[in-house]
């Protein structure tokens, strides 16, 4: 039981306190247990693997915009984006999302997870952190980067961008291809997100606010400081059509794969938690009793977990290969 164990989940009790000590995870009770397993273990493991996801996801559209500047200024190591710029991303910007999704994301209540244990073996069959789920993610950071430097470019490369006829400097092209960044990572992880409260509403689109006001405050520093950002947003990016066009449109243009992607996936390939999920969207489970008792019937099989529905889901992989290869031989 040691060795296959994963995690150690002591229970207090007469016996002592030796076995609580040396765990994990304690509970009072061993019906606790249940609920820790299923409704806590399934949480944890879609929050840490779409939390680990997305910050992949975030740091790669952010850092290969810098790259692709590099290559396009000749390698003169000349930064697109403001230092402070670049200080505030990950401390102020994008962290506090990524801190909600990791603790109050919710694909179904915990009264659904007690209802349909099967949820549970999500974890042991590790869908969420797969190698086709991490590259997907990889590759729609890289997607969005090229999305967002590209069409940045070639909106500002060679247009005037106010009314008297100015064309966009280092500066303007890199706090359009900010905010472009800033919109396009946070609509990302409010469309990940499957439960809404008011702290993440607060979150994430607080933190778009807090970019143009932080905008607004550097700019009012005094130009020795600021430089080139000196009233950027007041006087220069703000009464600029382009600017707030150019915006829409790019992160309109980075989100629409990911759209695309969950519609097909819930329309033609959904899981487990998608079907749920729509059940108690259109509330069937009050409409249609005997189909929702029938899911749940469905849902509580005889499952392993663990070490043993690793080996097991291996055995079922080879055994699917060998017959592949055996049909095709003949």
């Amino acid at each position: 039981m040691i060795q296959e164990a994963d995690i150690g989940v002591g229970i207090s009790g007469a016996e002592g306190m030796q076995a609580v000590m040396a765990s994990d995870f304690a509970v009072a009770q061993f019906r606790f247990l249940e609920r820790l397993l299923v409704v806590h273990g399934h949480w944890c493991y879609k929050r840490i693997a779409q939390m680990i996801c997305y910050f992949f996801y975030k740091n790669i559209a952010f850092g290969l915009t810098l790259f692709y500047f590099e290559v396009f200024a000749g390698f003169s190591g000349q930064s697109v984006y403001n230092d402070m710029y670049m200080i505030l991303f990950n401390v102020l910007l994008t962290s506090l999302p990524v801190i909600a999704l990791g603790v109050f994301e919710q694909d179904v209540s915990s009264e659904i997870c007690l209802q349909f244990p099967a949820l549970y073996q999500q974890g042991p069959k590790n869908l969420f952190f797969d190698w086709y789920r991490i590259i997907g993610w990889l590759g729609n950071g890289v997607y969005t980067s090229l999305v967002i430097f590209f069409l940045n470019i070639m909106f500002f490369y060679d247009q005037a961008f106010c009314a008297e006829g100015q064309t966009a400097d280092l500066t303007i092209l890199g706090t359009s291809m900010f905010t472009c960044i800033i919109w396009a990572v946070n609509c990302q992880i409010a469309l990940t997100m499957s439960h809404f409260t008011w702290i993440q509403h607060v979150f994430i689109w607080g933190s778009i606010a807090v970019w143009y006001l932080s905008l607004v405050l550097y700019g009012m520093i005094l130009p020795d400081y600021a430089k080139y950002a000196f009233r950027i947003l007041q006087e220069e990016l703000g009464p600029s059509p382009i600017y707030w066009c150019t915006t829409l449109v790019v992160t309109l243009a980075c989100i629409l794969p990911y759209l695309a992607h969950i519609a097909f996936q819930r329309s033609f390939h959904p899981m487990d938690h998608h079907i749920i999920q729509e059940i108690k969207y259109y509330k069937k489970d009050v409409k249609d009793e005997r189909m929702w008792k029938r899911q749940q019937t469905k849902a509580r099989q005889k499952t392993n977990i663990g070490f043993t529905a690793r080996v097991d889901a291996k055995i079922r992989n080879l055994k699917g290969r060998l017959q592949k290869k055996n049909a095709q031989i003949e």
